[in-house]
């Protein structure tokens, strides 16, 4: 999958669904991050900026609505909410709450799909020249740039491990395998080399490499970035 395709954050706290939704959105070529509720989805948007979430209105804790207003208080990203209730004062109260869109249970996938392309296509999507930076402790990234900063100094990365932290981050939170990684066009072909370049990369983003906090391994998966 390309790591230009737009990704998407799917809140929903039925396990099932989320899942389905997680499943059909990959296969028709989206990246996707999946979370439980609206405290989890501030984790992962705390981290990586995305294109459009899918948030269900009913869920325990921090509704969907409460959430949609929230974020729109502070971010333009996209939201498309779905829910069981079907009512017109519903659809109007999410528009209010500053949803992009409202879908109501049960739909066909192929349906979600239509009006997600739809809300990509009119949302003002981020200039490359925009930054989107994932917050390492003391250092940042900028995902469009390709660059590792700490404060408004550059901290030189070889073109491959700029490559390979670019993308780390584009799934950040997720585990990569070695060979994925080893796939980018400039990774020098090997797993091996992979773990090289990681090494080097902790000794640059790391307090201590020995006991990384944002550059790590997961065992017998691969090697995740996990920024604030």
């Amino acid at each position: 999958m390309s790591l230009d395709a737009p990704h998407i954050l799917v809140v929903d706290d039925d396990t099932r669904l989320r899942g389905l939704l997680r499943k059909y959105l990959t296969e028709q070529g989206f990246r996707v991050t999946v979370a439980a509720d609206a405290r989890e989805a501030r984790d992962r948007l705390h981290g990586l900026a995305f294109d459009l979430i899918v948030c269900d209105i009913m869920m325990p804790g921090e509704s969907g609505l409460a959430l949609t207003r929230a974020l729109r208080a502070e971010s333009q990203v996209p939201i498309l909410l779905l829910t069981a209730m079907g009512d017109a004062r519903d659809r109007i109260a999410g528009l209010e709450h500053g949803a992009d869109d409202y879908l109501p249970k049960p739909f066909e996938p192929r349906e979600l799909v239509l009006r997600v392309q739809s809300i990509l296509r009119r949302a003002a999507l981020p200039t490359p020249g925009t930054p989107r930076l994932l917050r390492l402790g003391k250092l940042s990234f900028d995902l469009d740039r390709r660059q590792l900063l700490r404060g408004g100094e550059e901290i030189r990365l070889t073109t491959a491990e700029s490559e390979l932290l670019a993308a780390l981050a584009q799934r950040a939170g997720e585990a990569v395998t070695r060979e994925e990684l080893s796939q980018q066009p400039s990774a020098e072909g090997s797993g091996r080399a992979v773990d090289v370049q990681i090494t080097r990369l902790r000794r640059k983003i790391e307090a201590d490499p020995r006991y990384p906090r944002y550059l790590q391994t997961v065992r017998g998966r691969g090697y995740m970035l996990q920024p604030d």
